[in-house]
């Protein structure tokens, strides 16, 4: 029987981007597959698209060359060279069928992705969630540090795009654990954020799991560094395993044993301040202009790269406090008759619970209405204790029905179930299935001086708008 963990790559034969010829990206609006588009557009190499959803993205790659295929037909691959689908896009796909039947070759993301890093000093992080802000605040402090690297990122880096073409050697990049593509990575700096509870239908149980992110650090350069979490009980076990077998590793986080130690967290709605710590000895008290003590431990794996790559603990503190932010982790939207609309993008329970008690401190005197969108029916029905738990911090929640494309909801475990489950008085938490019913919602739970926030499921994204209106 073949071993799941076991993907080759295009690094392993040398395939570059550049060897892709002409390449068509399917699904190019959304976030990831956009980023990686741009990259490869930005490198000057031909790229074309198809997509059906308007999505804001397109009229930058429009400007950056990329052809842009309003619909999915035969014809989009007259003349290319390599089709590039995600998990999403199955081999009965339109342009996936045709791309097979007359011979042209067909990439997943992850491989076009790969492709893309042979060649380049990559850091590539992973983990069940952390991962996007870490990524991009390893981004932004490497270009403040005038490294200028390449980079592609599952959430859209706020005053950036989502793939950029540096002019250094480096690639920093976010790799996605949900279907094994993150294996096809050969990193030099491989980042493990945490190892949870998620993807069981892919791999079943918790020890599959931790097999895969095993062979995600084994696929690093045994030259090179890993940077694990001394915090979470998975990252810090496989930490204690490979340092054993001789292999270089950072451990970061809160706990005593951190090789990078953070500290003394002052969190407030301008930002969070702590004393880091390398090795026992102080580097600094550093800032990051956004609320949040799990902010400031995604960032301490930043700080384990940037001493790794020779930068100063001064510029490693600078780049920190020049972060920008990403797309949908606490991000303010807007205000509406006094009240604060932010969005963040957290559906596991961890997540969403280091979220809700950031939210709270913004919130102050106020009172925090979170409108919670669950994101696929296995994970809600599995997690719905702790999903439940996570809201229950929150003042007052609108829970709306699961998102699952291709998922049938078992009868009795929707939304609704979610709802009973959430330990709040019965006037503070309602069920409301229909997207048009949840701004007035909304405005009978909300006051002056509250703070909403929208997460979970990508579609709550476009909440906010009609929030605001």
């Amino acid at each position: 029987m073949s071993d799941p963990n076991d993907l080759t790559s295009p690094i392993d034969e040398g395939v570059t981007a550049e060897d892709l010829g002409r390449v068509l990206f399917i699904g190019v609006g959304g976030v990831g597959m956009n980023g990686l588009t741009r990259l490869y557009a930005t490198r000057g190499l031909p790229v074309s698209g198809s997509e059906l959803k308007d999505w804001p993205s397109l009229p930058e790659l429009e400007r950056l060359g990329v052809t842009i295929h309003r619909e999915h037909v035969a014809s989009n691959l007259d003349g290319v060279d390599t089709v590039v689908r995600s998990t999403a896009h199955n081999d009965e796909h339109l342009e996936v069928a045709e791309a097979r039947r007359r011979g042209i070759r067909v990439y997943h993301r992850s491989e076009a992705l790969a492709a893309a890093m042979t060649g380049r000093r990559s850091v590539v992080v992973t983990g069940t969630h952390g991962k996007t802000t870490t990524t991009a605040i390893i981004t932004q402090m490497l270009e403040h540090a005038g490294l200028a690297p390449s980079y592609v990122n599952g959430g859209e880096n706020i005053g950036a795009f989502t793939g950029a073409h540096g002019s250094g050697d480096l690639f920093v990049a976010e790799a996605d654990e949900s279907d094994r593509s993150f294996l096809r990575y050969r990193p030099e700096v491989g980042i493990v954020t945490n190892i949870d509870v998620d993807h069981l239908n892919t791999y079943g149980d918790m020890e599959s799991l931790t097999e895969a992110f095993e062979r995600f650090c084994r696929n690093t350069d045994k030259d090179g560094l890993l940077v694990l979490c001394a915090d979470n009980p998975g990252t810090l076990g496989l930490a204690k395993k490979l340092r054993a077998e001789g292999r270089t590793v950072a451990t970061y986080g809160f706990s005593d044993g951190a090789d990078v130690q953070l500290g003394d967290v002052e969190s407030s709605v301008d930002g969070v301040d702590y004393t880091v710590l390398y090795e026992k000895q102080v580097l600094g008290r550093f800032h990051l202009p956004m609320p949040g003590r799990h902010i400031a431990l995604n960032s301490t794996a930043a700080v384990a790269v940037g001493l790794y790559l020779g930068l100063e603990p001064e510029d490693i503190a600078a780049g920190i406090a020049a972060f920008s932010g990403v797309k949908r982790r606490f991000e303010k939207r807007g205000e509406k008759d006094g009240y604060a609309v932010f969005d963040e993008y957290a559906y596991h329970p961890t997540a969403m619970t280091e979220a809700v008690k950031t939210l709270k401190e913004v919130a102050g005197d106020g009172r925090l209405i979170v409108v919670f969108q669950p994101y696929r029916a296995y994970r809600t029905i599995a997690m719905r204790e702790e999903i439940a738990a996570a809201l229950s911090l929150a003042d007052r929640v609108v829970v709306m029905e699961i998102f699952g494309p291709g998922e049938d909801i078992p009868e009795g475990e929707g939304g609704q179930a979610l709802l009973d489950a959430i330990v709040l008085h019965a006037d503070d938490k309602v069920f409301v299935p229909e997207w048009d019913d949840v701004p007035a919602a909304v405005r009978a739970l909300a006051s002056e001086g509250d703070v909403v926030v929208t997460m979970g499921a990508p579609p709550v994204s476009l909440m906010p708008d009609d929030l605001l209106r």
